[in-house]
């Protein structure tokens, strides 16, 4: 009797409890998560009449078509065969899109968690050839930080947008969702140096293999192989076939990754907290080979020859207040990496080389055009500076230059050196901003 009574008691305080739990809420205005299926995720991928630039990411080029990213949208076809006059064609849909990469007429590119392979041979007839789901971690738009974020259901699908409005929730499961935000990055795809076409336009025509993409990347190709780069991990794939990508596998390269080029059979990452060296000998575990150190800041990677140039900013999270190029120099076997020189800048985002010719997009002062040949004196030798524009990055290509910045996109001939012209442009849109 004493132990049905005990029993009676313990159910009782459960059931009490249990119920409870429901009644302890906390109701304030915040980010609501708006919500787009998986199943219409997967079926989003489609081409659009052209629209207007409004918040641009990426630039890559592929046989005379220019693709900017339109940041966690999609991306901008611009037709560039004159560079005079671009057209800009179409627009290709792809939800939660930041990267892209070209091999051939696919294009790959992250949509939320997945990467799509999207077939680009007929402009007229874009379309979705092949996916792999579930690859990349759970990212979430920008969103207010006046506000607190509600909380987020994965199985109702990706956020794609935010409203402020007031919430109420339960407090014991409350949680802060990591925020996975990729910085907005390019890079240049190289199969052991990459091919031109000059028969019109550009270059780059339809025999290149890769395109060829600008300094902020986290995408890369490499013979068969597709490499991509979040916050701390490397995710490799197989594209002998074009359309079904194949995960290989992803391993931990370290921390605050923030930009990859690939350059003489090697992967360079550009991090937080310095520059790292990977060997591609084995393409499907790349393996680590050094490690050059500097101090807490954001910095993107280019490589030319024995010498790696790197730029360092401390723009918003990217740590202490350090503006400058480093130039560093490598041994053949990349076991030895120095640091050569170092140059002031002012806030120092992407740039390129062309054999001497260096471009950096150094922020809110504009673009900067030096002469890099002794890399010692580099900052004493400007040849040109256009500092009444915001730039973020710039892929130098057969005399033309491509860039992006606050403003839109910009297309310079600098085939003169001493008088680098400005061809065209294609401003961002101002409406909603």
């Amino acid at each position: 009797m004493k132990t049905t009574y005990t029993t009676f008691i313990l159910l009782f305080i459960a059931t009490v409890f249990s119920g409870c739990e429901d009644k302890y809420y906390e109701t304030f205005i915040g980010n609501s998560p708006v919500y787009m299926s998986y199943e219409d995720l997967r079926s989003a991928v489609l081409l659009s009449s052209s629209q207007e630039i409004e918040k641009p990411g990426k630039i890559y080029f592929k046989d005379n078509y220019l693709f900017i990213n339109e940041i966690m949208k999609g991306v901008h076809v611009l037709d560039v065969n004159d560079p005079a006059n671009p057209d800009n064609v179409g627009f290709i849909k792809i939800p939660g899109n930041v990267d892209i990469a070209i091999k051939e007429d696919v294009l790959y590119a992250d949509s939320y968690i997945d990467l799509v392979a999207i077939d680009v041979s007929d402009l007229t007839d874009i379309h979705e050839v092949g996916r792999v789901e579930d690859i990349f971690p759970y990212t979430l738009p920008e969103y207010d930080t006046d506000y607190r974020i509600g909380e987020i259901d994965k199985d109702q699908g990706v956020v794609i947008d935010w409203k402020i409005e007031k919430i109420k929730q339960k407090i014991e499961q409350y949680h802060y969702p990591v925020y996975y935000g990729r910085s907005y990055a390019e890079n240049v795809f190289m199969d052991g140096g990459f091919t031109t076409n000059t028969s019109g336009g550009v270059g780059g025509g339809s025999g290149t293999t890769f395109g060829i993409g600008g300094s902020m990347a986290r995408f890369g190709l490499y013979k068969d192989y597709l490499y991509t780069v979040d916050n701390s991990s490397l995710y490799t794939f197989r594209i002998s076939d074009l359309t079904n990508p194949t995960e290989i596998g992803s391993k931990n390269i370290g921390w605050n990754i923030e930009t990859m080029f690939i350059y003489d059979d090697h992967l360079f990452f550009g991090t937080r907290s310095g520059m790292l060296v990977f060997d591609l000998e084995i393409q499907e575990n790349p393996t680590y080979v050094n490690q050059y150190s500097h101090i807490t800041s954001c910095d993107p990677v280019v490589i030319q020859y024995d010498l790696a140039y790197v730029t360092l900013h401390d723009e918003g999270s990217c740590g202490r207040a350090v503006n400058r190029l480093d130039v560093i120099e490598m041994n053949d076997d990349y076991s030895e990496l120095n640091l050569l020189a170092s140059h002031s800048m002012a806030n120092p985002h992407g740039l390129g080389i062309d054999d001497d010719i260096l471009f950096i997009c150094d922020g809110a002062a504009g673009l900067k055009v030096f002469d890099a040949s002794d890399p010692l004196t580099i900052n004493q030798h400007k040849l040109a500076e256009f500092s009444d524009i915001h730039t973020y990055d710039v892929i130098p290509l057969n005399d033309y230059l491509f860039m992006i910045g606050d403003g839109g996109f910009y297309l310079y001939d600098y085939s003169d050196i001493q008088n680098i012209t400005l061809l065209s442009t294609i401003p961002i849109s101002t409406v909603g901003n």
